[in-house]
């Protein structure tokens, strides 16, 4: 195996079990030096330690750093300790997360705003942490989890859902922002057996969605050729991509009877013949723009 990850340091939030711990591991084989992060919890963070061994017994370099994503202050306090031990942060991996699940209308608010802080705020904080220090050493990898409850929807997974979305249009941004100092932004929406997903999947199911089957598809997302703003989906060995396309849409104009001829023209607009993918959201602005400048009714 190449040690395509050779003197990079990672840091992956969420690493003491699951899909964090093979994401540690999966980093760590290709050569990177992990900083495993987990909660402190009433055991001391006994199963990042245990990955952080695991690590160090196959001839890797592993930190533990504990902490609880939601607090900012936990990972910049994080960042400042890998950069003390090994001088730099070049790959965040957004891996923490929680469920709470339930149909919308019996919900709690709490659950809602417990699964948006942990996985929408948690990447943000871990985010901050790094983002400033990779711009200046003009590299930096970055991986939020994102979820096809996102991408697609699923029935009682509300507050998931939009979490997951939310992670999207991070990402997004942050690609665009972080180009010009080569800090490329990807998602990875994973399909595995973890704890999250126990009593969710049948057996039989769950038995070929290993995580180990997943973490593979980090490594594309974090090398030295990295691509960023990819939504890369992962399960079961099979790897796919998702994209958010714009069709070319019609021309309706803006009169009383707008809504009318809309109604009437809304297979057409939804026809996905010749859509794109936006390079960023000023394309959707482009497109109406040159529509309306174009002769009514016809596309541009």
């Amino acid at each position: 195996m190449t040690k395509r990850l050779k003197g990079r340091v990672a840091i992956v939030t969420g690493a003491g079990g699951g899909l964090g711990r093979t994401h540690a591991l999966e980093l760590a084989r290709h050569g990177a030096r992990v900083v495993v992060n987990d909660l402190a919890g009433a055991d001391a963070g006994a199963a990042a330690h245990r990955v952080a061994d695991e690590i160090r017994g196959h001839g890797g370099e592993a930190l533990v750093c504990l902490g609880d994503v939601t607090r900012d202050d936990e990972m910049e306090a994080m960042a400042a300790q890998a950069v003390a031990a090994w001088g730099r942060i070049d790959i965040l991996v957004n891996n923490a997360g929680i469920l709470r699940d339930r149909s919308f209308a019996k919900m709690s608010l709490d659950d809602f705003r417990r699964v948006l802080d942990v996985h929408v705020m948690g990447a943000v904080h871990c985010t901050r942490a790094v983002w400033a220090r990779m711009q200046a050493q003009a590299y930096g990898r970055i991986v939020m989890t994102t979820s096809s409850s996102g991408l697609y929807g699923n029935f009682g997974q509300a507050n998931y859902g939009a979490a997951k979305m939310a992670l999207v249009g991070l990402m997004q941004t942050l690609a665009l922002e972080g180009a010009k100092y080569n800090v490329r932004v990807n998602c990875l929406a994973p399909s595995a057996a973890t704890a999250m997903t126990a009593g969710v999947l049948p057996p039989e199911a769950l038995a070929r969605l290993t995580p180990e089957s997943v973490s593979p598809g980090l490594i594309p997302l974090v090398d030295e050729n990295a691509p960023t703003r990819m939504i890369l989906l992962a399960g079961a060995g099979s790897f796919e991509s998702a994209h958010i396309t714009m069709t070319r849409g019609v021309y309706i104009g803006d009169d009383a009877h707008a809504g009318d001829r809309l109604c009437a023209q809304l297979a057409l607009l939804q026809d996905r013949h010749g859509e794109t993918v936006p390079a960023s959201g000023w394309e959707q602005y482009k497109l109406e723009l040159a529509k309306a400048d174009a002769v009514e009714g016809e596309p541009a």
